[in-house]
């Protein structure tokens, strides 16, 4: 156990009673007393403070920086903006996966996240590749949370209200309540929240003022996976490593191209990943759009019979008439109204992953076991 790493948080853990478990070379958390599902249906419905200062924080610093990283990535790199945040995969002669990241660019140079097991060897992979044409440069200094679940964005606000104008795969600077932090806001637990990267010497205090909030609690490692599982999510080195592509992955969207951009997130919208697919699913300013829009089948407009062709629009009445035989030279087509959107649920996120991951069948009863046919 002495032999294994620490983070900046480790004594804190310990503290909380954490069940201390070996992973990627560091001493972590798998568990606190209220056991993993307790974690994972908090971070579901409030906030979760989870501990990554294990995973890799790097710097590449020069003008061909992101020219340089797009040569190791099939994703456009160059076209990203000021404070924009992509996913991003490593991948071996053969197409296997290396690794995957996340890039974010800042004014004067990449971020980069790796994965914690991987994190020597993407370093060094990055160092042997485009060395010349950037500077490398990883930051071990600098410990890294993650705040997660709905109501991170209150919890964070009342350190600093600027945070809630960040939006899906943003980041930007910030003052924790007097705390330097650099945030960016991707939510890899597919509900929405922050990731905080943070000097290590501030990482104890920041945590501590978090957990004064009655929305946070700590999280362990077993309900990060189970999080992810839930949301479709790929764990690197459970789910993908060297072996699978992003095709055999199902995650071939990171490399398409911006002539064809993947779900661009407007500005000033909150967003969620969809449960099916790993693409984020914008969640429309108003509650009534997302209940028209969302994947739950209980908050779905009822489908009405296919309009016909109307023969003028003159009148409401004539909007549905019956489409005549003889054709018309010139028809004027009239979108008909839509009907109204039923009322928003505020379980309709829980909603459709209880319809994605339906319960187990009830016992069949007296009467349907007596008729094989079920009728």
């Amino acid at each position: 156990m002495s032999s294994l790493l620490q983070t900046p948080l480790h004594a804190l853990h310990v503290e909380l009673g954490a069940k201390m478990v070996p992973f990627a070379g560091y001493d972590m958390p798998v568990q606190y007393p209220s056991g993993v599902m307790a974690e994972h249906k908090h971070t579901r419905a409030a906030a979760g403070l989870f501990d990554v200062s294990h995973m890799g924080q790097v710097r590449l610093v020069g003008a061909d920086a992101a020219a340089a990283l797009e040569t190791l990535v099939p994703v456009d790199i160059i076209d990203l903006g000021v404070f924009k945040q992509r996913y991003a995969l490593f991948t071996n002669e053969q197409g296997g996966l290396l690794d995957d990241l996340m890039v974010c660019r800042r004014p004067d140079d990449l971020f980069v996240v790796v994965n914690a097991g991987c994190k020597d060897q993407d370093i060094a992979h990055m160092q042997k590749h485009i060395g010349a044409r950037c500077e490398v440069i990883p930051v071990p200094e600098r410990a890294l949370l993650a705040l997660q679940g709905p109501q991170a964005v209150d919890v964070l606000s009342r350190l600093n209200p600027e945070v809630a104008k960040l939006t899906f795969m943003t980041g930007g600077f910030f003052t924790l309540d007097g705390i330097d932090t650099f945030l960016t806001r991707s939510g890899y637990t597919g509900e929405d929240g922050y990731e905080i990267s943070v000097h290590q010497g501030d990482a104890v205090a920041l945590a501590r003022k978090l957990l004064r909030h009655a929305e946070v609690k700590p999280i362990g490692l077993g309900a990060r996976d189970s999080l992810r599982l839930e949301a479709g999510l790929c764990l690197y080195g459970h789910d993908i490593n060297e072996s699978t592509t992003p095709v055999e992955a199902s995650i071939t969207w990171p490399s398409r191209r911006s002539a064809a951009p993947v779900a661009r997130v407007p500005a000033a919208t909150p967003a969620r990943l969809s449960l099916t697919n790993n693409l984020p699913m914008v969640q429309p300013a108003s509650a009534s759009a997302w209940s028209a829009r969302s994947a739950c089948p209980c908050a779905r407009a009822p489908r009405s019979s296919p309009p016909t062709v109307p023969r003028s629009a003159s009148s409401p009445a004539a909007r549905w008439a019956p489409r005549s035989t003889s054709r018309s030279p010139s028809p004027t087509l009239t979108r008909p109204t839509p009907p109204p959107a039923p009322k928003s649920s505020p379980s309709c996120a829980r909603s459709a992953r209880r319809w994605l991951f339906p319960p187990p069948p009830s016992p069949p009863t007296a009467t349907t076991a007596a008729n094989p046919l079920g009728a």
